[in-house]
């Protein structure tokens, strides 16, 4: 791999937090496209997102549409704490342009194709367009780099005590995506809740200055005021996609252990749990993650503030 600039996909439903890991991969990586998928909001404004992203930036990245909901379950949204737009805060701009396609799957897998043993996915939304891109072309889970995706905790969940929301959105699809042999590294709350953007860091984004750094100060202010009236109390919010970016771009960030990391689907209180096995039994399932289990914060932040201060 190549940790400076890889080649990356980010499947994503922006969200505040997939907005900054656009952002985040734009500067860092080679940024191949956008696909879009239904979670924090439904998939034509997760798309509007997409699109208001690559606008706000200045990318020539495509944006591709992907799936509307879920493998089985009904469709979950996250409102609470995005708001009705999904981008909430700042004012979105109004020409927009058009999606590249309708068809994020076949995209996938045409690149991923195009490129083999190069491209990376970074999936910080729901796992739907991971799965299915897998499930249409089983080949991909040799040709590819690997997947880093944002989802999961270890061992808690922010949807419900045990589930993250990407995971239960749709667990059958994190499902064939942990099974699929594919290099699969893993940004869980128990990292992304080390890194929050509070008041200081919102401030020092703002005093980068430039369009662009104000716009995510924005975004950053109705995120932790979401999260403080949703969760803690406190104004701050875990930047949780960003993560699963610098884990390609920045891995020098991070303390990482193997894991063997499954997926519950059917528990009456546990569904869309990530349970990994951290008892270190040396006869049980070998490690299928590479799960991220520290972050030095500080230093993300401080990437954080000079690459939105390179847009402008």
């Amino acid at each position: 791999m190549n940790a400076t600039r890889p080649a990356v996909i980010l499947d994503c439903d922006p969200g505040h937090d997939d907005a900054l890991a656009i952002a985040v991969a734009a500067g860092h990586a080679e940024l191949l496209g956008i696909t879009t998928v239904a979670g924090n909001v439904p998939l034509p404004l997760t798309t509007r997102n997409a699109l208001a992203m690559v606008r706000v930036l200045g990318l020539d990245a495509p944006v591709h549409v992907g799936s509307p909901r879920p493998l089985v379950a009904e469709p979950r949204t996250a409102e609470f704490i995005h708001g009705a737009s999904g981008l909430d805060g700042p004012e979105l701009p109004a020409d927009l342009g058009e999606p590249a396609s309708r068809d994020a799957i076949g995209f996938i897998v045409d690149a991923v194709r195009a490129r083999p043993g190069e491209v990376w996915l970074v999936a910080t939304g729901p796992l739907t367009n991971v799965a299915l891109a897998l499930r249409t072309a089983p080949d991909l889970a040799e040709l590819l780099a690997g997947i880093s995706i944002m989802g999961g905790g270890v061992p808690f969940g922010n949807a419900t005590p045990a589930a993250e929301f990407n995971i239960l959105v749709d667990p059958e699809a994190a499902d064939v995506v942990f099974r699929s042999g594919v290099r699969l590294i893993m940004a869980g709350l128990n990292v992304t809740h080390q890194w929050p953007i509070g008041p200081d860091e919102r401030a020092r984004i703002r005093a980068a200055g430039g369009r662009v750094a104000g716009f995510c100060a924005d975004l950053l202010d109705f995120y932790g005021a979401a999260y403080a009236r949703v969760f803690s109390g406190v104004p701050a919010g875990p930047l949780h996609d960003p993560i699963a970016v610098l884990a390609l771009t920045h891995p020098q960030l991070f303390e990482v252990e193997p894991a063997h990391v499954v997926v519950e689907l059917t528990g009456t209180h546990t569904r869309g749990m990530t349970l990994a096995d951290l008892r270190g039994v040396r006869h049980d399932e070998a490690p299928n993650v590479e799960l991220l289990t520290r972050i030095d914060a500080a230093a993300a932040t401080e990437l954080l503030v000079s690459t939105l201060a390179t847009y402008g």
